[in-house]
């Protein structure tokens, strides 16, 4: 039996990239997962990308295992958040595993350059499209948690470490995410409910022209997804409540290896010297 069988998922901001990846790993161990993002076949894409919750649906339900539920929804709207959630309580009643992941800080490039050169449209973003729909997402999921007394929040994050990320922005709102999860993780512990902050590396998303060197540095974006699975499917997973961690903490204690087979990357092996 799928290690997640049974198990109700949601992943936001899954029509590409971490939130694709999580939601085909998530179904193939046989959660239903319901796939949220702006980008459906119905309406065009912020960025212009292709890339559809409903073709994420699709691809999910191929895997076998759990099925693709995909719900167009913007985070940042408290009430299309909550309709979400409601829709999730009437079709099952509850949720085993929140994977907050929408992101709008990527809809202009992430440059490393000082902070009185970057553009204060980027920080509206990554306030606005990133923590504060963060936050909506956890107040609107956080009743059906509760009364489940267990789950996983998951909130995808980067691990910002001792060293200094050289865009002020990022690392600010990437660091207040991380403390997110430390606060989520105090509050819900009472209910049996874990949250964690977990960072994918360098990763192969759609909208990346790679040459192959530098893409035998990168992880698929299933990595982080297969990672999620293991936690979810962990019954004494609420001793990591409250961490920052990374794919790699989890592949080296749950022995999760990425669709290549490899359980660390040249990225990661570069980047853990300054965490």
């Amino acid at each position: 039996m799928p290690i997640l069988a049974d198990k109700v998922a949601v992943v936001t901001g899954a029509s590409r990239g971490a939130g694709r990846g999580i939601s085909l790993a998530l179904g193939e161990a046989g959660a239903d997962v319901y796939l949220t993002g702006r980008t459906s076949r119905h309406s065009g894409s912020p960025t212009g990308r292709p890339e559809t919750i409903e073709e994420t649906a699709q691809l999910v339900d191929a895997r076998g295992g759990g099925k693709g539920i995909p719900v167009q929804c913007d985070h940042v709207d408290r009430a299309q958040t909550s309709a979400l959630f409601d829709r999730v309580r009437r079709d099952h009643g509850r949720l085993d595993v929140l994977v907050v992941n929408a992101w709008g800080g990527y809809e202009i490039d992430v440059e490393s350059k000082p902070y009185w050169e970057l553009d204060p449209k980027h920080w509206s973003l990554m306030l606005n499209a990133g923590l504060e729909s963060h936050l909506t997402t956890v107040l609107e999921g956080t009743p059906l948690l509760r009364e489940g007394g267990s789950g996983l929040v998951v909130l995808t994050t980067w691990a910002i470490g001792k060293s200094y990320h050289r865009h002020l922005f990022y690392d600010v709102i990437k660091t207040a995410i991380n403390r997110m999860a430390f606060g989520i993780a105090h509050d819900l512990r009472p209910y049996g409910v874990t949250a964690i902050a977990l960072s994918p590396g360098w990763m192969r998303t759609e909208s990346m022209d790679l040459t192959p060197a530098e893409a035998d540095r990168t992880e698929s974006p299933e990595f982080v997804g297969r990672a999620i699975a293991a936690l979810a499917s962990d019954p004494g997973v609420i001793r990591h409540t409250g961490k920052t961690m990374t794919v790699i903490d989890v592949a080296r204690e749950y022995g999760v290896t990425d669709i290549d087979g490899r359980a660390i990357t040249p990225f990661w092996t570069d980047r853990l010297k300054t965490l």
